[in-house]
């Protein structure tokens, strides 16, 4: 037997261990102990065969770039199924397969794929160990790459195989592997009943490590709906004033839409004495607190962010991190040998993410669109690291974002909290370089968690509507839209750090400090209580921002009201007759004319 002398008492876990050894026959099994010298040695190894480039050990120490495999550059949600007895269960916004069938085709896949390869046996934990709201899981994997980006991206090692010693069969199980990185046999199964994913044919972040929106989101947002909590594709952000008063804000966007720009923001100078706190970049677990209120979590101990966009003027904290002990996927090169991606500097890159050389005056695209970034959440100079004893932050906001060029305005308010969860379900936004697939489509995506809900949509809003009946001091819901254009095509507010402007006003409402402008769709700002001071913004663009065309908007609540029909009898009625109410309130709203 390969799995003797192994590092722990779990009898559940050595045998399913053991299992997956006979199904996929390696040359050889390793326990990841999680130590730094191990990382390296693993750093190294990728390195000395080529999978790794190390870069410029002067401008970049501890850096390092991978290439994937250029059909495998993003999520394939188009493959990624959940697997539950009932295909009502996973609902039409997942892609769904009966268990037995979903584990007889991964297991024929799975059989003899890593003959000549090791097993690496990944225990990992989301949170702190020591939290009672931690959860635990083992990703095996065949991939040096996974096992580097599990490394920074959870907490992981002898300590959490110290804790999952005592767990029984309370743990998840992720099995991995690169396979032959064909398209045609990349899968990715969840099994929500079973705690467990299998995924098949691809090594990119999404893909392969488990530990992120396989488990944290789409698995957890099952055990979330049963545990009574939320698992939630979202930001979390401290906001403290002058004054010293500090609010923690959750806000849900979808994957390259500026949730890292937001979580790590620094204020303008305007703003002198504001403080911005990261506490995660893309995932929040929601939980109700004995006190009334709504506390997060960041369950991630790393960062796996957009690196085409970033720069030392739109994300300098993020920029920053990234001198050191980062490992870039799929960016160009220059010639000093340091990373380089579209909007980063005005240097010229001489390599693009394929290896293939850029002849100078050439328009060729240096990094790929979804090009990445892990970095550990520690290196961040704003990161608010979570106390162990408390379960996360208070929020006293929850923010829906989407991506949308018309139509939506900059910020309102929902009126309550059911027409707050009608805000965040009738998300539509444009898709972006995340996903595989064509970008700039607009697509519905609920709470930014179309590809992420591990269960049924219109059971997942009726949890969120019963999570906020329980709370005595709810959090207050917000949309917000950073991307609207004039007929340019030129956006119309600024955003990056002048977004502080949006969350003081929303800080305020949250406080009662300031009154709105009530219409059918939320409460808008009045014009002069949104803070454009020093701010290069023209009267009438700041007005378009703020409008409100209750005609079309009420054409698109048509649209959400079929979307939501689609999930039949799962859907809240209540939020059908919101919707039904909002639309016809629409139908009949003139916004002001001045």
């Amino acid at each position: 037997m390969i799995t003797k002398d192994v590092p722990t008492t779990n009898r559940a876990l050595i045998r399913w261990v053991d299992e997956v050894t006979r199904l996929v026959e390696p040359q050889k099994v390793h326990w990841c102990d999680g130590s730094q010298e191990e990382h390296q040695r693993f750093v190294q190894e990728m390195v000395d065969a080529g999978e790794l480039l190390a870069l410029n050990s002067e401008t970049y120490p501890g850096c390092y770039l991978y290439r994937s495999d250029p059909q495998d550059v993003a999520r394939s949600e188009h493959r990624t199924f959940i697997c539950t007895p009932s295909e009502e269960d996973a609902g039409s916004n997942n892609n769904w397969l009966a268990p037995e069938q979903a584990h007889s085709r991964m297991d024929a896949l799975f059989r003899r794929c890593m003959k000549g390869r090791t097993l690496y046996v990944v225990p990992y934990c989301m949170g702190r160990p020591s939290s009672r709201y931690a959860q635990f899981g083992v990703e095996i994997t065949d991939s040096l790459y996974v096992v580097v980006n599990m490394k920074i991206m959870t907490r992981m090692g002898r300590e959490v195989l110290s804790r999952i010693d005592g767990l029984g069969e309370d743990f998840v199980r992720g099995l991995h592997s690169t396979g032959d990185l064909s398209p045609e046999n990349r899968w990715i199964m969840h099994f929500p009943q079973e705690m467990m994913i299998k995924s098949y044919g691809s090594g990119y972040g999404g893909n392969a490590l488990l530990g992120k929106k396989c488990h944290a989101l789409r698995l957890a947002s099952y055990q979330g709906r049963r545990e009574g909590w939320l698992a939630e594709h979202m930001l979390i952000v401290g906001i403290e004033d002058p004054q010293g008063r500090r609010d923690y804000i959750a806000a849900a966007f979808p994957s390259a839409c500026g949730k890292t720009n937001l979580a790590m923001m620094i204020p303008p100078p305007l703003y002198k004495g504001w403080k911005i706190w990261t506490v995660g970049d893309d995932i929040a677990w929601l939980r109700p607190g004995e006190d009334g209120r709504l506390w997060a979590m960041n369950p991630e101990a790393g960062f796996f962010g957009v690196a085409p966009g970033t720069s030392a003027q739109t994300n300098p904290h993020a920029y920053g991190m990234m001198q050191q002990n980062t490992l870039f996927t799929n960016v160009g090169l220059t010639a000093e040998g340091e990373p380089w991606w579209e909007g980063k500097d005005d240097k010229v890159p001489t390599v693009d993410w394929l290896g293939t050389s850029i002849s100078r005056g050439s328009e060729q695209v240096a990094a790929h669109p979804n090009a990445r970034f892990t970095v550990s959440c520690e290196q961040c100079p704003s990161y608010q690291p979570p106390a162990p004893e408390v379960g996360g932050v208070p929020l006293s906001a929850i923010l829906f974002g989407s991506r949308r060029a018309s139509l939506v305005p900059l910020v309102f308010e929902a009126q309550d909290w059911l027409h707050g969860v009608l805000a965040g379900a009738s998300m539509c936004s444009e898709t972006t370089a995340a996903a595989s697939g064509e970008t700039g489509v607009l697509r519905h995506d609920p709470m930014a968690m179309k590809p992420f809900c591990g269960y049924n949509f219109g059971d997942y809003w009726q949890h969120w509507m019963s999570v906020g009946a329980g709370l005595k001091q709810p959090p207050r819901l917000f949309h917000v839209n950073w991307f609207r254009q004039d007929s340019s095509k030129r956006y119309l507010w600024p955003g990056f750090g002048e977004n502080i402007r949006v969350l003081q006003w929303i800080l305020q409402r949250c406080r009662g400090e300031v009154a709105g402008i009530t219409t059918p769709l939320g409460i808008l700002p009045h014009s002069e209580d949104l803070n454009t001071v020093e701010l290069d913004l023209a009267p009438h663009h700041l007005r378009e921002l703020l409008y409100v065309d209750g005609g079309a908007y009420a054409e698109q609540m048509g649209k959400v009201r079929t979307f939501f029909e689609g999930f039949g009898s799962r859907t809240p009625q209540a939020l059908l007759e919101a919707c039904s109410v909002m639309q016809k309130e629409l139908q009949q709203y003139r916004a002001p004319t001045t």
